[in-house]
C-alpha cells in the first residue's frame, strides 16, 4: 500500500482519544486514524438507526392497508393489463395492424 503523508487539525479531546486508543490497542496513531476512516467510510450513506426506525414504521403502518386480493385475481389483472399494452394502449395505428 502507497502510503501519503497528510496533516490534520484535531481538538484536544480528538488528539487525547486518538493517544489512548493507540496506546490501548498497541498500533500507531496513524493505523487508528486509517481504521477509523475505513469504518466510517464502510458506514457513510447507510441509514441511521433512527432513520431504520422510522421507515420500519411506516412500513408496519401502510403494510395492514394493502388490499387482500386472491393471487388468481391479481394476475388476471396483470395479464390483461400486458395484453392492453401489447395492443398498442393508446388505440393508435401501429405499422403491424395496419391494413393494405
Amino acid at each position: 500500500m502507497n502510503k501519503r503523508r497528510s496533516t490534520f487539525t484535531l481538538d484536544e479531546e480528538t488528539e487525547r482519544a486518538l493517544r489512548r486508543s493507540a496506546e490501548r490497542l498497541g498500533k500507531s496513531k496513524s493505523e487508528i486514524v486509517r481504521e477509523a476512516i475505513q469504518e466510517y467510510d464502510a458506514r457513510a450513506g447507510r441509514l441511521s438507526e433512527v432513520e431504520r426506525l422510522r421507515l420500519l414504521a411506516a412500513f408496519d403502518e401502510h403494510v395492514p392497508r394493502l388490499p387482500e386480493r386472491p393471487l388468481a385475481e391479481v394476475e388476471a389483472e396483470l395479464q390483461e393489463i400486458r395484453r392492453a399494452r401489447r395492443g398498442g394502449g393508446r388505440g393508435g395505428n401501429r405499422p403491424e395492424d395496419a391494413t393494405g
